[in-house]
């Protein structure tokens, strides 16, 4: 199984954006978007802390996000310009 390189942050937190996540970072690499926060992925380190702390279980590692929201890995990815 490949390791995951950046945490992803998924359909749960839409409309919530509770913050805790932003809170922990150590690289202060979660950024708020229009209706949910965005992990960059270049900058996260995969450390768990965000995953830990997240109120709606909205996080994960990039291979672990549920098929059903796939799509926020490239929405993340979009949301950098990647």
């Amino acid at each position: 199984m490949k390791t995951s390189s950046f945490a992803v942050i998924t359909q749960p937190c839409i409309g919530v954006k509770d913050g805790a996540c932003v809170q922990v970072c150590p690289m202060d690499c979660i950024y708020e978007g229009d209706d949910q926060f965005f992990v960059h992925p270049d900058e996260c380190i995969i450390c768990g802390m965000c995953i830990t702390v997240c109120p709606t279980n909205a996080i994960f590692g990039d291979q672990e996000v549920p098929a059903e929201w796939d799509s926020f890995i490239a929405k993340a990815q979009n949301h950098f310009g990647m």
